[in-house]
């Protein structure tokens, strides 16, 4: 449950990004006849007729809005193309709706919503039931909760069912409470682990003295632990009516069907009479520069300035969310030019927070160790309100708009993305801001952006530095009136989206719709799977991977095949960084270059038009890659401050601690786990001499492998290949790493980590396992009822009834070359609650073991894992990226299918043998990052 902003900052710095590193034919004659007419418009049809009480209000651009008579807004946005299903309740309170004594109020009824109601005792238990994505999200404005599954009319009956029912009887009882309190303090921890977190925290509760928006969404502490329960079932009932609810479903579904359930389960719901509390305050305008000094254990330096601007509805905020991220732009932005190039910052960023009333904009810098703060702090503020506007020219302007308007087409394209923004856009005051906006951004122009900017960004607006009397200060206007009326006349009312086939994604009609062939060029072979299939926007997704040499030939590497890849995309001959970054802007394609060992991936998301100059483009950088000094030392800055904030952080700690235990590996070898010391020393060695030396050597044709999935043409694929490739001289013969199992004796490490409040579990299994032995369906079965999902026994028994994590679960790994596998079990829990975790997890594994599971549960599990399944067929992506594996291991989507018939057939007794089998706790290590003298909750 997510209670942080929901608008993500347009350029990220390496800090905010470390918390995502962890992560994984042509058509048949008679099928490609039939998907023909998908590329034309939906033809206008007679409406079917509307349930009593339902209102149609308008239809724009595919998305149709429908009123009940009880004041619930529904949003439809049918979307054949994916076979996933989202559903969407947006309801327009969050933490500025909150009194005095009731912060954290709106984020706690979030997580008391899915404890259940008397109809729906567990509501994430039956979620993973049923296959369904679900979580629920909590900011200023909103509170939303949302699920995607596989598009299945009885699985969108029930979750539509589910909320109705959640709306009117969730339970908010005082068991629940305590019981979820431990939880969300657990969630409080981990956004006080985090220095950055705090310092915008403090920073926002700096530049707002009277409005709720200076207050952190999770709320105090003191509020959340001392919520009357009573007050907490009144601010329910006040809010979760249908007058302040928007229902969003989009994707694959019936539309007439889905608007009749929504009629029969809300239209019982009756209108409130009750009156929303008017909203009487208004942040008054800033008159003088504030300062936040936060002083904490680990870390790097961070500067940070937030400036006050205008709520997210207006004219005024397109030109100014464009123009932060023009400024805060890497590697062509006045800060980046100011901070980074001079060598004070290693990186720099700037977001601006489109909020229902007057918000905010960030900008900031990832400070070098030697840098001085207050130098740096003053640089970051002369540059955005002096002269960093006036280097504002019409390319930046250009650059960025073409960004936003290629990123709005995506989310508009992909039916998940697009509930989501629409419920963002709600929780702005209007749902049609979606489309309201992209006309906005069309119309900006560099004198305008320029206006915005210079008015707003001034130093009596400003929260940073030091405060200093100025005889005639300069204030920033006040927020304007929000008038939509110009903008909703420009809207194209009545319009729908093109259609877009649908796609049968049985794993039979996959391999059968797949082409599987071998390119055989002069300088070596292209195993191919291509699967060419219409697409929202004409969208398409590919991998392709390199492979070279031998672990032998790779001894003593160290960073340099990781960094030589990261390289790929920082120049080429004739191609700076920001003209790759243009040119992959104006192909509107995202290009990935990521190395494992002797080993290269290629990630590509293009449209049918630009995927064969994005294929030339990548085949340019992968052949004459110009390794600049430049970029290399601001890589080699961002990793040895990523290493020294990793290296305290509880969750890297006992992750390191487990890989590096016992293992066989010499320190030269690509095997080989580093301490941070090692990582530090390695990093600092790098030289562009180094990178292009092992480039020479290992990059080249001889085995390649590339997937591509989505509308494209696959001989115009192959004409890329054949013209990238040729003439590029051999890599060394490839040999796979191999990655056998050796013996761990079992231990416990307590590693201290001081300063932290949220502390890290991790437990390893080392399995002699490969995914072709027998027990393999009902070992992956197993491991989802143990630890894989909200219904499993961990969760259960650690989240849900001892509420001592927030995230605790296990996963399950086994190689498909050699028996070498894992288990391994996770969590995360309060400092002082890191001995009862372990004594919880050591009780349900063994408690596991000896009463095994049930055939219901089994039953259960089976049908829970064949929906996630289905839903990981109905994405693109997904299906590139499992392409690409089965092109290494010379398998299919038969394989899946083999998986899924013996998921079907198996029994109790086969899942309780196989666990029983391997799974020996005795045998566990296990590493708990704590500190060692925690603060009492």
């Amino acid at each position: 449950m997510n209670f942080l902003p929901m608008h993500r900052p347009a350029v990220l710095p390496a800090l905010l990004a470390l918390c995502s590193l962890l992560l994984m034919g042509s058509q048949n004659p008679a099928r490609a006849q039939a998907a023909a007419p998908a590329a034309q418009a939906a033809p206008q049809q007679s409406p079917a007729p509307l349930p009593p009480g339902v209102q149609h209000v308008v239809m724009i651009e595919g998305v149709t809005e429908y009123r009940l008579k009880n004041g619930l807004t529904v949003l439809l946005a049918p979307d054949d193309s994916r076979a996933q299903t989202t559903v969407n309740m947006s309801y327009r309170v969050g933490s500025r709706n909150e009194g005095p004594g009731e912060t954290g109020m709106a984020h706690l009824l979030e997580h008391l919503l899915f404890r259940g109601s008397p109809e729906h005792p567990d509501a994430l238990a039956e979620f993973s039931r049923r296959g369904l994505a679900a979580n629920g999200s909590t900011t200023t404005d909103l509170t939303n909760y949302y699920a995607t599954f596989a598009s299945s009319p009885d699985t969108l009956q029930w979750y539509l069912s589910w909320q109705a029912d959640a709306m009117l009887n969730a339970r908010i009882s005082r068991a629940d409470l305590d019981a979820e309190m431990p939880v969300v303090r657990n969630e409080m921890e981990q956004g006080e682990n985090s220095p950055f977190s705090m310092l915008l925290q403090q920073t926002n509760a700096a530049a707002y003295v009277w409005h709720p928006y200076g207050r952190s969404v999770i709320g105090a502490r003191s509020d959340v632990e001392h919520v009357d329960i009573a007050q907490l079932r009144a601010f329910y009932h006040r809010y979760y009516q249908p007058d302040n609810a928007v229902l969003i479903v989009t994707g694959r579904f019936d539309a007439a069907q889905t608007l009749q359930w929504i009629a029969r389960d809300f239209d019982a719901i009756a209108r409130p009479a009750r009156a929303l509390p008017p909203e009487y305050t208004v942040e008054p305008v800033q008159q003088g520069a504030r300062a936040v000094t936060l002083r904490r254990v680990g870390g790097s330096p961070i500067a940070i300035v937030q400036y006050h601007f205008p709520q997210g509805a207006s004219d005024a905020y397109a030109a100014l969310s464009l123009g932060t991220d023009m400024l805060a732009d890497s590697p062509s932005g006045p800060l980046y030019r100011s901070l980074v190039q001079t060598g004070q910052a290693s990186s720099v960023f700037g977001f601006a927070r489109a909020m229902k009333q007057p918000g905010y904009a960030v900008f900031g810098a990832q400070l070098q160790p030697a840098a001085d703060p207050q130098a740096v702090l003053a640089a970051l503020e002369k540059t955005l309100e002096s002269g960093g506007i006036d280097q504002l020219d019409q390319a930046a302007l250009d650059r960025s708009r073409t960004a936003w308007l290629n990123q709005w087409k995506l989310v508009y394209n992909q039916p998940a993305s697009l509930a989501d923004a629409l419920s963002d856009a709600v929780s702005r005051g209007d749902w049609r801001l979606f489309f309201i906006e992209p006309l906005r951004v069309d119309a900006l122009t560099l004198d305008e952006v320029r206006r915005q900017l210079h008015a707003w960004l001034l130093s009596s607006n400003r929260t940073s530095g030091l405060y200093l009397p100025t005889p005639d200060p300069a204030y920033a206007p006040a927020a304007p009136a929000t008038d939509l009326q110009p903008w909703v006349a420009q809207l194209k009312t009545g319009t729908g989206r093109p259609a877009v086939a649908s796609f049968d994604t049985d794993p039979q009609a996959l391999d059968a719709d797949t082409q599987r062939s071998t390119l055989t060029l002069p300088n070596g072979p292209v195993a191919l799977a291509l699967l060419p299939k219409a697409t929202p926007g004409d969208r398409v997704h590919a991998y392709m991977r390199l492979q070279f040499g031998s672990a032998e030939q790779m001894r003593g590497l160290g960073l340099v095949p990781s960094v030589t890849a990261a390289m790929l995309l920082r120049g080429a001959d004739g191609l700076s960084r920001q003209q790759i970054d243009d040119r992959l802007n104006a192909l509107d394609s995202d290009l990935s270059f990521s190395s494992s060992g002797n080993t290269l991936t290629v990630g590509l998301r293009s449209s049918r038009t630009h995927l064969p100059d994005l294929l030339d483009l990548t085949f340019r950088l992968l052949r004459q890659p110009a390794f600049p000094a430049s970029e290399l030392t601001e890589i080699q800055h961002t990793l040895l401050t990523n290493i020294e904030d990793e290296a305290v952080s509880p969750a890297w700690l006992v992750r390191n601690t487990l890989q590096r235990q016992d293992q066989p590996w010499k320190s030269d070898d690509i095997r080989y786990t580093p301490t941070a010391q090692e990582l530090l020393k390695d990093t600092k060695s790098l030289t562009p001499a180094a990178l292009k030396q092992f480039h020479d050597r290992f990059y080249g044709a001889g085995s390649i492998q590339l997937s591509v999935v989505g509308d494209f043409d696959p001989q115009a694929v192959e004409h890329s290949l054949r013209a990238g490739l040729a003439g590029w001289r051999q890599a060394p013969a490839y040999e796979r790493t191999l990655e056998p199992w050796y013996p761990i004796a079992p231990e416990v490490f307590h590693i201290p980590a001081p300063g932290k409040a949220n502390a890290n579990y991790l437990g390893a299994l080392q399995l002699k396992l490969q995914d072709t032995d027998p027990r393999w369906p009902a070992l992956i079965l197993a491991n989802y009822l143990l630890g894989g999902s909200e219904d499993s026994r961990l969760w259960q028994a650690i989240r849900v009834t001892g509420g001592l994590s927030y995230t605790v679960g296990s996963s399950l790994q086994a190689s498909s070359w050699e028996p070498s596998g894992s288990w391994t079990f996770f969590a995360t829990m309060a400092s002082q609650n890191a001995q009862a975790l372990q004594d919880a997890m050591s009780k349900t594994l063994d408690s596991t073991l000896k009463n095994g599971f049930t055939q219901d549960e089994v039953d259960q599990g089976v049908k829970s894992l064949l929906n996630y399944l289905k839903l990981g067929r109905s994405n693109d992506g997904w299906l590139a990226d499992h392409w690409l594996d089965y092109l290494d291991t010379g398998r299919s989507f038969a394989w899946q299918q083999r998986i899924i018939d013996q998921l079907q057939g198996l029994k109790a007794a086969q899942v309780n043998a196989a666990m029983r089998d391997l799974l020996k706790p005795d045998e566990l290590s296990i590493a708990v990052a704590a500190d060692p003298r925690p603060k009492k909750p």
